[in-house]
């Protein structure tokens, strides 16, 4: 591997998705970590452009990248090519990491996946030569989560309820809603239950597991929950009293106030309250991006 590079780090080769369990089967024999031993390899690396610090880092972590590519699966792109893309971003995201700020590398790297994975995507859907919108690119990847909140299983269009509600809670038009979930529906899943193999013995989902304890993924999920805890507390001191108690009360809230109870705190219409809460939430959304850019936690 080239000084000051990762990109060359000793990676099992993955060809395809008729090779990906053999794939599976390979980075899972890579060892676990522990925080001593990455912290000391991070040094190494960040000090002395180790190569072979780089690799292990890299190497320990494949498990994670596969993980959230099976994330993206039902996007109708090979499983394959999501997780290269999450490997490219694994090794962006070790040449940046920078230990000494205190967190885990795998609380790191997770932006630098996710954000390669979904740029890769992006440029693989046809929707992008249309000119994505930043609003599109949020209910793109938001929309199939928001329909498993609400239960909303269907193949066909949403109900205009459904409608609705995923248009308010993200801030876009009914249209766009509409409009994406039929592109999306053209996409299809694909199961981790599907067998392995003719026999039907196996399933893709028996490879994500590991026997011992994945202890960098349960630090790192972890270490993200409170990273967004705090860049939300931080983020809402954006917002003036009555954008926070609103925002509070309709997304933060276990029991989300109505809009004609929130109406009738503040005295104006159901229409005026919903506009405050969008606006609200897209304050905040900026916010938490430039102070998560400011503490090097987003892709440069």
């Amino acid at each position: 591997m080239a000084k000051g590079n990762t990109s060359s780090a000793i990676v099992p080769v993955l060809g395809s998705d008729a090779s990906l369990n053999r794939y599976l089967a390979e980075i899972r024999k890579f060892p676990i970590l522990t925080p001593e031993q990455e912290y000391m390899l991070a040094k190494r690396y960040q000090e002395h452009q180790d190569p072979e610090a780089a690799a292990q880092l890299v190497t320990s972590h494949l498990r994670l990248v596969a993980k959230i590519a099976m994330g993206y699966r039902g996007y109708g792109l090979p499983v394959s090519e999501l997780i290269s893309e999450g490997n490219i971003g694994l090794m962006q995201g070790v040449k940046k990491f920078e230990p000494d700020r205190g967190f885990r590398l795998a609380t790191y790297a997770m932006w630098w996946i996710r954000a390669s994975i979904q740029e890769f995507i992006l440029r693989s859907w046809s929707l992008v030569k249309m000119g994505t919108t930043a609003a599109q690119k949020k209910l793109f990847f938001n929309l199939r989560r928001m329909k498993n909140n609400i239960e909303a299983f269907e193949d066909g269009d949403l109900h205009p309820d459904d409608v609705t509600k995923i248009a308010t809670d993200l801030g876009v038009s009914e249209d766009d809603v509409v409009s994406m979930n039929r592109r999306m529906a053209m996409g299809g899943d694909t199961s981790l239950n599907v067998p392995m193999r003719e026999d039907g013995e196996g399933q893709w989902q028996d490879w994500l597991a590991d026997d011992g304890p994945l202890q960098d993924e349960r630090v790192a999920e972890a270490e993200e929950q409170d990273v967004r805890h705090s860049l939300l507390l931080e983020a809402m001191d954006s917002l003036n009293d009555r954008e926070q108690h609103i925002l509070t009360e309709r997304r933060l809230a276990e029991e989300p106030k109505t809009l004609e109870e929130l109406s009738q705190v503040y005295g104006v219409s159901r229409e005026r309250v919903r506009q405050i809460e969008v606006r609200a939430f897209e304050k905040l959304q900026k916010a938490m991006m430039r102070i998560a850019g400011e503490r090097h936690l987003l892709p440069a």
